[in-house]
């Protein structure tokens, strides 16, 4: 397109070959044509360079395309600063939410895409220390607020009454198993050091009262003598001590050929009478070699124990066979704590010598079928009896 024939809002002198300017065969007025190119040229440099549009431009020179507009100013050093201020604000703003919705959501932000920032953790020791304390709070919190609940639940005291009753029921039937336990490592009985004899051998002078005394477990303990078979007088009688059980065949006394037995508890109730409900707690830490000393009318006999056993509570029979020794065989029940087995311990004379040994008297009236003492009986057993 003519630069000369573009309009741009002013009014051109009429030119009878302006609106065709193509069509060659109309002469052209060279002096109309520099007049409309004038003006056009004010016109455009009055858009360009904030100049009023002149009346009449004037001829700069004869270049038709020389322009006439000043170019556009620079912006100033205030504009500048004013400029790069706001933007700073702006940014400064963004960046300040853009934060502190990330703290407050740290998988949002103004973008979905946008990398989160990373915070350095004060030290691992002690992000460790506080998930441990914020664990045991949220813990402490729950057990509390449990408790709390189930002290608030009409079945609190019952239940907890319930299991009083359990736990003193368990103590009164099986205390005998707890406390037999324990003994079974504590010294029983109250024998001291000068009980203990240095010469087996010896003729040592004693007194005369019946006494049983086993160095290795530190027992030294009275022996009841001339004691009843039935269930009652033995356990009245180891009360006080050891009880001799005499029964047909097996009812001799120290010095005596035939077989001693005398029998004591290994465990009984706490609340039964007498001293000695844990005399042979430690029984069955004897061993085949080991010394029992019974001391009987001022005369103290030496046993070497020869074998250990464990029967049954109606075995009596393994009480009664045939010898020429005088023989000693301690009795207590076993496990610790029960009454279901009868331990054994068998031992043979070998102080004084044996051959000094009196037969044994003619045994007298006893029960048939007598079972071997033992512990007394438990707190079921004397609501509903022994089986």
């Amino acid at each position: 397109m003519n630069p000369d024939t573009r309009s741009h809002g002013g009014d051109l002198p009429e030119q009878p070959n302006a609106a065709s300017p193509a069509v060659p065969q109309q002469p052209a007025n060279a002096s109309n044509q520099e007049a409309a190119a004038n003006v056009i040229r004010g016109q455009l440099g009055a858009l360009y360079g904030g100049q009023p549009v002149a009346a009449a431009p004037q001829k700069l020179d004869d270049n038709p395309y020389h322009r006439t507009h000043r170019a556009h100013p620079l912006p100033e050093a205030d504009q500048w600063k004013t400029y790069h201020s706001a933007w700073q604000t702006y940014y400064q703003k963004y960046y300040e939410q853009y934060y502190t919705q990330q703290k407050e959501s740290p998988k949002t932000g103004y973008f979905s895409h946008s990398k989160e920032p990373e915070v350095q953790p004060e030290s691992a020791e002690m992000n460790t220390d506080e998930a441990l304390y914020d664990l045991r709070q949220k813990l402490l919190g729950k057990v509390q607020a449990s408790a709390l609940t189930v002290k608030k639940s009409r079945h609190f005291i019952p239940i907890m009454a319930s299991i009083v009753v359990v736990l003193l029921f368990v103590f009164v039937q099986y205390n005998r198993t707890f406390i037999a336990t324990v003994q079974a490592y504590v010294v029983p009985g109250d024998s001291s050091i000068q009980n203990i004899v240095i010469d087996p051998a010896a003729n040592v002078a004693v007194s005369p009262e019946p006494r049983l005394i086993i160095p290795k477990i530190n027992v030294d303990v009275p022996v009841i003598y001339d004691v009843a078979t039935d269930d009652a007088s033995q356990q009245a009688a180891m009360e006080k001590g050891v009880a001799h059980f005499p029964v047909p065949g097996a009812n001799s006394k120290p010095g005596q050929i035939g077989n001693t037995v005398l029998s004591g508890h290994s465990s009984n109730d706490l609340f039964d009478s007498g001293i000695y409900k844990f005399i042979f707690a430690q029984l069955e830490k004897m061993q085949v070699g080991d010394t029992i000393y019974a001391n009987y009318e001022g005369i103290r006999y030496t046993y070497v124990i020869t074998r250990t056993e464990v029967v049954r509570p109606n075995e009596v029979n393994k009480l009664i066979y045939p010898t020429d020794k005088p023989i000693l065989t301690l009795i207590t029940c076993t496990p610790l704590g029960t009454a279901l087995n009868r331990l054994l311990v068998t031992a043979e004379q070998v102080s004084p010598d044996t051959a000094q040994a009196i037969a044994a008297p003619a045994a007298g009236a006893a029960q048939a079928d007598v079972p071997m003492p033992g512990n007394a009986p438990t707190f079921i057993e004397r609501l509903f009896g022994r089986n």
